[in-house]
């Protein structure tokens, strides 16, 4: 019996992980299925090549028609679709970013009108013992 016990827990050891491993990569495909099944004109998405764009047509069930820029449209396997973008995210992000950019621009110009001269000092190289 007590022989039987040590094999008995390798494999244990060895199937749960591999296991579980498993039901999340059967769920994160169906979500991905999901989110290319539900896609309607309008919707931003980005590819699994990274790039942005707008739902034009999703009518087919293979292919989805995405607009990359005014008036240019191209066709793509509804595979080829990572994400759904949220667009209010997106233009907060923007927005901050641009707030971010104006408080920064604003912190040099202060900075460089109460010092008129900086030195930049230069670290002595190192030298590498053998």
């Amino acid at each position: 019996m007590e022989g039987l016990l040590l094999p008995l827990l390798l494999m244990l050891v060895l199937a749960v992980p591999l296991i579980m491993g498993t039901r999340k990569q059967k769920k994160m495909a169906a979500q991905q299925q999901e989110l290319q099944s539900s896609l309607a004109p309008g919707d931003r998405v980005m590819t699994t090549s990274g790039m942005y764009a707008t739902v034009a047509d999703a009518t087919d069930e293979s292919t989805i028609d995405l607009e990359i820029a005014d008036g240019i449209v191209t066709t793509w396997l509804r595979q080829a679709i990572r994400e759904r973008i949220d667009p209010v995210a997106a233009e907060d992000e923007d927005e901050d970013s641009v707030e971010e950019a104006a408080d920064e621009q604003a912190t040099t110009t202060s900075d460089s009108e109460s010092e008129s001269v900086t030195t930049a000092q230069v670290a002595e190289p190192l030298e590498h013992k053998k």
